[in-house]
């Protein structure tokens, strides 16, 4: 990955636009239990939308997997 990764704010319906996984479904969920997922740093709220901290998603994606090691 690349470690000089921008931190995009991304509208959580246009992920897919910029990533294939998760789906929007997927998204919508760990949204919803983002604390119990330890998801909260991904998650911006701006004037009633969602979006994602793209930059903080991918550390959050690779902490993931480094926990199931």
């Amino acid at each position: 990955m690349n470690e000089k990764l921008k931190s995009e704010l991304i509208p959580l319906t246009k992920w897919n636009d910029f990533h294939i996984w998760p789906t929007i479904g997927g998204l919508r969920h760990l949204v919803a239990n983002a604390k119990r997922k330890k998801f909260e740093r991904v998650v911006v709220r701006a004037n009633g939308r969602v979006l994602i901290d793209e930059k903080a998603f991918m550390e959050w994606a690779k902490s993931q997997e480094a926990c199931k090691k």
